[in-house]
């Protein structure tokens, strides 16, 4: 019996083929005509020195492929997160985070991808304000034009893959709303407590301390978002549980897999 609970290492053709639209079976095809005519000519044995890999699939996702690029990508990617600041995003950090992605955009397909689409005004906004919060940013003025132009060839990114990325995070956002939020209620006790125990503690004495009626709202928000977090975890975890994780470079394993990788770095 299959063990799904596992990531696997594999060596040979598999899904992976099937799902970059046929380049395996032309790598194959290719293969087999060199072998023909090897066998007419033995002096063409040696491979063209200039032969190049383009790309290479390194990992499979319940048939859908991460490729060898989109490893690359998301790394440079990675200097639009604003809590990454001064941390380096690793290859095998940023394949889990592509791993939990595919896990979380396969089932947006199969429940409802379009009331998780972002409009194209809330993917504009995150933009500006994207340009205003990476700390990378400040050096360049990515508020004007000319200095989001500079950013984005000074990190080899493209004004195309940027709104792509933005899009898929509000979409996740969106998602994270309509699957887990709806239905959490904080009740008045916990925010009270929440004031007590952690809110109060952190002012030191004679500072102003405001009222519990002034800071409930955004206490309550606090609340919501960790109980929404516990709740996104678990459904990830149990998803890669479930699901099926072929990582096919040995140097992009990893030990164990990041459950919440998704929500920052997607």
């Amino acid at each position: 019996m299959r063990n799904h609970t596992q990531i696997r290492r594999k060596s040979n053709f598999g899904p992976a083929c099937v799902a970059v639209m046929g380049v395996c079976m032309v790598a194959m095809g290719a293969t087999s005509a060199l072998a023909q005519g090897l066998a007419q000519n033995p002096a063409q044995a040696a491979p063209p020195v200039n032969a190049v890999v383009l790309d290479r699939v390194v990992a499979v996702v319940n048939n859908q492929a991460i490729l060898a690029s989109d490893v690359d990508d998301e790394v440079r990617l990675a200097v639009l997160d604003p809590g990454r600041a001064g941390v380096v995003l690793t290859p095998k950090r940023a394949l889990e985070q592509l791993i939990s992605r595919a896990f979380i955009q396969q089932q947006i397909r199969q429940e409802d991808a379009q009331a998780a689409e972002p409009s194209q005004t809330e993917v504009d906004a995150r933009l500006a304000e994207l340009r205003k919060e990476v700390p990378a940013c400040i050096h360049f003025n990515c508020t004007t034009e000319k200095g989001w132009s500079a950013f984005l060839f000074a990190y080899g990114l493209t004004p195309q893959r940027v709104e792509s990325y933005l899009r898929y995070r509000v979409q996740i956002l969106r998602f994270i709303e309509l699957r887990f939020r709806q239905g959490i209620r904080i009740a008045p006790e916990e925010i009270e407590k929440y004031y007590r125990e952690t809110l109060l503690p952190q002012y030191a004495p004679g500072e102003a301390i405001p009222p519990l009626d002034k800071v409930a709202p955004r206490i309550e928000e606090i609340l919501l978002e960790r109980q929404v977090n516990v709740l996104f975890d678990d459904w990830l975890k149990n998803l890669r549980k479930q699901g099926d994780v072929e990582v096919l470079d040995p140097s992009l394993e990893s030990p164990e897999p990041a459950g919440g990788a998704a929500k920052g770095g997607a």
